[in-house]
């Protein structure tokens, strides 16, 4: 009985500590429109999810395209610095995250080994909103800069 009360208590001891060091990007982020800058007729994505997938973390967003259809992309990887595929992105066929602290992280999405997206991707202290803003070119080679806004859900 005692060493089984032992080891229950280190399992909750660990599951603790992993839950106070796990990223504040983790779990469900939903768009807050009026608080985000964007053009006119720019892509969105509504909901972000991060979610652990074995020893990596997965990210699905949904949102819509700049004609207002529904877009579905999907990415595995780690959060290294390193390309892993993206699929469902006709723009990008690969994505890194590079952590650079805490609540901070670096986005880069390439075709062909060309980057066509970047971002800074900041979590707030409270953990209640992520920041992202972003640098790209449109299909037609147009610059164009947003920042989105969500709140964890």
């Amino acid at each position: 009985m005692k060493a089984r009360t032992i080891a229950l208590t280190f399992v909750m001891c660990f599951v603790g500590l992993t839950l106070c060091f796990a990223s504040p990007i983790m779990g469900t982020w939903k768009l807050n429109e009026a608080k985000s800058k964007f053009t006119p007729g720019a892509p969105k994505n509504h909901t972000v999810v991060y979610e652990a997938a074995g020893d990596n973390i997965k990210v699905t967003v949904d949102g819509v395209d700049s004609e207002g259809k529904p877009t579905h992309n999907e990415w595995t990887g780690k959060f290294d610095g390193k390309d892993y595929p993206l699929t469902g992105d006709s723009m990008s066929d690969s994505r890194s995250y590079k952590k650079i602290n805490g609540n901070t992280m670096e986005l880069t999405n390439k075709k062909d080994g060309k980057p066509t997206v970047t971002a800074r991707i900041v979590v707030s202290a409270d953990g209640k909103t992520r920041t992202v803003t972003l640098h790209a070119t449109d299909p037609k080679g147009k610059k164009v800069s947003e920042t989105a806004v969500y709140e964890k859900q």
